[in-house]
């Protein structure tokens, strides 16, 4: 089984069924054959933006997070200290932090990242767009 990783933007467009997730992405997502991983990175991250009234979901959102987490069965990526220590050698090519650890994570444990941000590739991480 391979492992993808999803960045926060392709996690909700996912969830949201969103125009801008490419067949690419979809394919990705729908393999039974990939594990689709969840950094807690971006769970932090949603769960800012919908404090800091940026980011609406339907419901309660630790709630809705659960449920979809679980429902397509996305595993959680914790934030070792290995990613966090990675981030003093990233090239600082991208400036969001949340970013920055995704890709860190997906370097350190060697697993492609979806995202449609075209930076990524910047960093020599696999890229699914």
């Amino acid at each position: 089984m391979s492992k993808v990783l999803l960045d926060t933007h392709a996690f909700l467009w996912i969830l949201a069924d969103d125009p801008r997730l490419t067949a690419g992405m979809r394919v990705a997502f729908t393999d039974q054959r990939n594990q689709p991983l969840l950094s807690m990175a971006s769970v932090w991250e949603i769960f800012i933006k919908v404090a800091n009234g940026k980011l609406q979901l339907p419901g309660d959102a630790q709630n809705f997070l659960d449920e979809h987490i679980h429902r397509n069965g996305i595993e959680l990526l914790p934030i070792r200290y290995s990613h966090t220590a990675a981030l003093l050698d990233l090239p600082k090519i991208h400036r969001d932090p949340f970013d920055r650890l995704i890709i860190a994570q997906g370097i350190l444990e060697r697993v492609p990242i979806m995202s449609s941000d075209a930076v990524f590739r910047e960093y020599g991480v696999d890229v699914i767009a």
